[in-house]
């Protein structure tokens, strides 16, 4: 092991490293530790909570899901290693040219700017306001439409606890130039939403085509604002939008990639919540699915493309198969009465899994993994990203694996 210093931050590697820091000895006492590896910008995330020694040796990608498909790695007997044992260790990619600016994340309260106040914006907005006091200093609401902006402020406002009136979040309107001055950045809008009674099988994707330049503008006004803190993607499809702002934010004015934009740890996706909850919704209809409400779990994408396990434990493909066909259809289903499902994905997951991300605690979303936005449990620490990792059959590991494979498809 390698170690250095620069600004009295200590430094480790497992070769040596080619950049302008002072070497040092390691440290004897107990201190953060952040350890050093170099890999293709954008390849992977900049930064992360090292959970297992395999982290340090192999590639990211979907294998990080279920670290016994990870090379074997032993933890060394020295301060990485007890680092690692601790939950203490950052991982910071030093093969991207910024990587001494890569986030680190704090919690303490927010400021908050939400994006769009249609259907999904708005109600998103109602769930962060009852709930959000405690990670939440200030909800900012922008809509083109002024007369919408203005009307949910007012209604916002309004909804307060009697003698307890500073104890939500307070809510103001905020103009579109001013969207990224917060810590917090939710994109709600959208250009395309498919009529209610339309033939359209996968909603999402066929929104992609019009929403992808929307999410493209806007990632390009948090590069020209210099945003450092969260992009959060509620709009469908949720997975490609994330690849989308990721990308075009770390171009150039000619188009060229210069790594100036979002690291991709600030880019997360909020759409399995949703799906999570209604597996859970239907495993309480049918007895045959109980067992996902203990020990199942949701990965992939927030649309067809999507993987329900009904246990870890006994998993049954052709069960977890047949759940998944209900979550997925769920939205069709709702289409078919004549409305459009859209309070289930603003609260399970918008408001819910956003304020549970702020909070640092575990949650579905989709998060960079190798290259594409995977959705799986996953939480903030302080040493960056952490995603679970599990024990999956390989019957359920391949699903996921065809889901990355589809998903780096569109790219």
């Amino acid at each position: 092991m390698y170690y250095y210093r620069e600004g009295g931050r200590l430094y480790a590697s497992l070769a040596p490293l080619s950049l302008p820091l002072a070497p040092a000895p390691s440290s004897k006492q107990k201190e953060n530790i952040t350890i050093l590896f170099s890999r293709e910008p954008l390849s992977c995330r900049t930064s992360f909570k090292v959970a297992d020694a395999a982290q340090l040796i192999a590639e990211e990608d979907i294998s990080w899901l279920d670290f016994s498909r990870l090379p074997p790695a032993s933890l060394p007997d020295d301060p990485v290693g007890e680092a690692i044992r601790t939950g203490m260790l950052r991982a910071v990619n030093a093969g991207h040219p910024r990587w001494r600016e890569a986030p680190s994340f704090f919690f303490d309260k927010k400021r908050l700017n939400l994006l769009a106040l249609g259907d999904v914006g708005s109600t998103l907005a109602i769930g962060l306001r009852l709930l959000g006091g405690d990670v939440l200093s200030s909800i900012g609401l922008c809509d083109l439409r002024s007369d919408v902006m203005r009307r949910w402020e007012f209604e916002l406002g309004q909804i307060a606890l009697p003698f307890a009136y500073d104890d939500l979040p307070p809510v103001s309107q905020v103009e579109p130039q001013d969207l990224f001055d917060c810590d917090v950045f939710v994109f709600c809008a959208s250009r395309y939403v498919p009529p209610v009674g339309s033939q359209v099988e996968d909603v999402r994707m066929a929104q992609y085509a019009k929403n992808s330049p929307l999410a493209a503008a806007y990632a390009r006004q948090a590069r020209k604002a210099k945003f450092r803190g969260l992009f959060c993607i509620v709009s469908d499809p949720v997975d490609p939008l994330c690849r989308t702002v990721l990308m075009e934010s770390n171009r150039d004015e000619s188009g060229v990639i210069d790594y100036g934009g979002l690291f991709p740890e600030q880019v997360l996706g909020f759409g399995l919540g949703v799906m999570n909850a209604r597996a859970a919704y239907f495993a309480k209809q049918d007895l045959r699915f109980a067992s996902f409400l203990q020990e199942g779990r949701s990965f992939g994408p927030h649309g067809e493309d999507l993987v329900i396990a009904n246990s870890l434990k006994h998993y049954d493909d052709a069960l977890s198969r047949e759940l998944t066909q209900k979550v997925v259809t769920a939205n069709l289903l709702m289409r078919g009465w004549g409305f459009k499902p859209y309070a289930a994905p603003a609260l399970s997951s918008g408001a819910l899994s956003l304020l549970l991300m702020l909070r640092g605690e575990w949650h579905y979303s989709s998060t960079y993994l190798g290259g594409i936005f995977m959705g799986a449990k996953n939480r903030l620490t302080p040493g960056g990203p952490e995603i679970e990792s599990l024990s999956l059959p390989d019957k359920l590991f391949e699903r996921i694996q065809y889901a990355a494979e589809k998903l780096a498809a569109l790219q």
